[in-house]
């Protein structure tokens, strides 16, 4: 099949990909209106080494964390789907099963149930004294130097297509692209911009505070994956030279389970981790997020607290579902995220909260659907 077909393909592929979910915004119905002549001018772009990242969307978000978010444009998201179908596959064999971030049948409930499963074999059903140490990276988003991220993506590149040099250096060069661009160049802004509103975020977690070069945006596909990639080798080097076999990381945090016998070995350690995120990867630990604590205490991991007879809701997690099922209740968000959050609740012991969660539902249909969904949330 011809290059140029089989392109025009791929990005149908990735159209499609990029279009669930994003179908209620203006930039999504305009590329639609013509959708097809849109992607085959996208490809001749691309072929023709034109195509440079249009400009995002800058605004603020405060759930969970408080965080700036830069949106790419749809034409942009199609071309991230691209990518993510041609090399997230290849990357994912090689990431660690306990890499839990963007892989297909992984995610946060995952991380706390493979965490559990980690606390239950090291402290053998917790007959055995046993520790978690849980780290956190330090505006990793932000600390990413992006030349050094496209080196590691480069090299992975020239090892997929090693017997595909054209395919490779077309690759290359939209990784490029999207890699090295820099998003906060002629960005558009949304939401208040006064000084007061623009403080709720963090200065160290703005694009615009960071040294030319530094900063990955959060949000697009791309970075996701990207953040996988940079870590890989971190991840190995726990894994194997380290030698930690209960380690596991959902993007910037991460945690190591040990017996007694290991704890005083693995807190010295952390300092050769501490060590190998600067030299190799320039990154920091975060001084105030680091983390000891004997598993029968209770191990909170991903909106979660994992004791030794249950899994119990965070209080941010609970406020989080409180909210998410009002919105749904009232007709103010779709049923996605509060769906999401009821199947996390189903691992974990929240028969009362559910209850709170009907009751603030304020259904203003019918009595019968009020019950069946009062019915659902506390499995009665």
């Amino acid at each position: 099949m011809p290059f140029r077909v089989w392109l025009l393909f791929e990005l149908v592929k990735a159209y499609l990909e990029a279009r669930n979910g994003k179908r209620g915004t203006n930039d999504e119905h305009i590329f639609e209106l013509n959708w097809f002549h849109n992607l085959r001018i996208l490809r001749d772009d691309l072929i023709e080494r034109r195509y440079k990242p249009s400009r995002g969307i800058q605004f603020d978000v405060y759930s969970p964390v408080p965080r700036e978010i830069v949106a790419a444009p749809f034409r942009d998201r199609v071309v991230h789907h691209l990518l993510f179908n041609m090399c997230g596959e290849w990357w994912d064999k090689r990431f660690i099963r306990d890499s839990y971030s963007c892989r297909e049948g992984k995610g946060t409930l995952d991380g706390i149930l493979r965490l559990r499963k980690h606390i239950r074999s090291v402290s053998e059903g917790y007959t055995r004294e046993a520790y978690v140490i849980k780290c956190d990276i330090k505006s990793f988003f932000m600390s990413i130097e992006r030349q050094k991220l496209y080196g590691v993506i480069s090299e992975g590149l020239s090892k997929q297509f090693a017997e595909r040099p054209a395919m490779r250096d077309f690759l290359d060069y939209v990784w490029s692209e999207v890699i090295l661009d820099d998003p906060m160049k002629g960005v558009r802004r949304r939401g208040p911009q006064t000084a007061r509103a623009r403080k709720k975020v963090p200065a160290n977690k703005r694009m615009c505070n960071q040294p030319p070069g530094f900063g990955l945006v959060i949000g697009n596909l791309t970075s996701q994956l990207a953040a996988n990639i940079f870590l890989n080798r971190f991840d190995w080097y726990v894994k194997t030279t380290l030698g930690y076999k209960h380690y596991g990381r959902y993007v910037d945090d991460f945690y190591i389970v040990v017996t007694k016998e290991q704890l005083a070995q693995a807190l010295k350690d952390i300092e050769k981790i501490r060590k190998k995120l600067l030299e190799e990867f320039g990154l920091t630990l975060h001084p105030d997020k680091f983390y000891c604590q004997e598993v029968k205490k209770g191990v909170a991991f991903l909106g979660a607290v994992i004791y030794p007879k249950c899994i119990a809701p965070s209080r941010r997690f609970k406020r989080n579902f409180l909210n998410a099922a009002a919105a749904f209740g009232i007709g103010k968000k779709d049923a996605e995220s509060f769906i999401s959050y009821v199947g996390h609740g189903k691992y974990m012991s929240m028969r009362s909260i559910k209850s709170k969660a009907a009751r603030r539902a304020e259904w203003e249909i019918s009595k019968h659907y009020s019950g069946l969904f009062t019915s659902i949330l506390v499995g009665q």
